[in-house]
């Protein structure tokens, strides 16, 4: 089922299902959510890629959600003053601006995905306390980088006026990249949702994904019987900070949203590391699940603002006592054993 096009079918129906609904029905404030949702889920499953299959610990995947978002902001906010003189939205399914958005989103996750392997080469050597510590630099760096550029430029004839080294570096600085154009929508979010859930399930049940989960069960015996650790671990990497980069893109031209370096530092990248352990490390399902609780229980604490963060800790705390290995653990939803009895009974009525 998972190697069949259904689920691919299926994903992309869904997407064009919400974008054609969700608004009439549930109104601007759901759909927003829908795609913070469908936003965490990538940076979710995507981090699961190195934390669950290969078992290392990066806490600084945010790095590669902001190299991600800024560079596919900057090609759509002076793109789109080089071609039409304005970054206003450019309304259409397949308008310039949107054809534009979605390139910049590639070109975003391919630059992310090269700052993948710069950092995962010489870093995946270490191991466990001493690979966190790098990639945790790695973010507070680039988030300090980000934070020294200049102001953007707003002026048609400066932007068209201005070499590309000086359009590179006029991203705003603490105050963030504002007036960038809102073409993040849920089609666009549920189709790279899709993808990024089939590439991580084919993933995790090819000869590549058993490398994988050979590394985090036991490094020194996959080096053994002929895995290449080291290059397999930074291919993981390189994976993983692709598509952090492409839920960066997505989440820079959302609506309502200053791409600002302070809100992608440390505190998101342990939000993502809360949700891969939550929803089970290796468990791309439970990578879902846990995005989804996560992204919804704020929300559902809004009414209680004064206990709400101290509600989530606790909840975070007895989840991590009483159920240590996260939701799903290693498994996937349709693996559980309650579900397989069910399956298997059911069958045995039909026969």
């Amino acid at each position: 089922m998972i190697r069949s096009a259904a689920p691919v079918a299926a994903g992309f129906a869904i997407a064009v299902l919400l974008q054609l609904a969700a608004g009439s029905v549930v109104g601007p404030f759901a759909v927003k959510l829908l795609m913070d949702i469908g936003i965490n889920v990538v940076l979710a499953v995507s981090l699961n890629l190195v934390n669950g299959f290969t078992g290392q610990f990066s806490i600084g995947h945010a790095g590669f959600m902001a190299v991600g978002g800024y560079v596919a902001g900057c090609i759509t906010y002076y793109g789109s003053f080089l071609l039409w003189g304005g970054a206003s939205v450019r309304p259409g399914l397949l308008s310039g601006g949107t054809l534009l958005f979605l390139g910049a989103c590639l070109v975003g996750s391919l630059v992310a995905s090269g700052a993948g392997f710069l950092v995962g080469l010489p870093s995946l050597r270490l191991r466990g306390d001493y690979l966190a510590i790098v990639t945790l630099g790695f973010g507070e760096i680039l988030r300090v980088m980000l934070q020294r550029t200049g102001d953007v430029l707003t002026d048609p004839a400066s932007v068209k006026g201005a070499a590309a080294t000086t359009l590179a570096t006029s991203l705003g600085g603490s105050l963030g990249f504002s007036g960038l154009p809102y073409y993040t929508n849920l089609l666009w979010v549920y189709v790279f949702v899709t993808v990024t859930l089939v590439v991580a399930l084919r993933l995790k049940f090819s000869s590549y994904g058993r490398a994988f989960l050979s590394i985090r069960e036991n490094e020194i015996a996959a080096e053994a019987v002929g895995v290449n650790t080291t290059r397999l671990k930074v291919r993981a990497f390189v994976l993983a900070a692709a598509f952090a980069g492409l839920a960066g893109g997505l989440f820079a031209h959302e609506v309502g949203v200053s791409l600002n370096p302070r809100e992608l530092g440390f505190q998101k990248s342990f939000d993502i590391v809360i949700m891969v352990v939550l929803g089970g490390m290796g468990s791309v399902s439970g990578a879902v699940l846990a995005a989804i609780v996560l992204t919804l229980l704020p929300e559902a604490l809004r009414s209680f603002s004064e206990f709400r963060m101290p509600i989530y800790a606790l909840a975070l705390i007895l989840m991590m006592i009483l159920r240590p290995q996260g939701l799903l653990g290693l498994r996937e939803v349709w693996e559980l054993p309650w579900l397989r009895r069910r399956s298997a009974g059911g069958g045995t009525e039909t026969a």
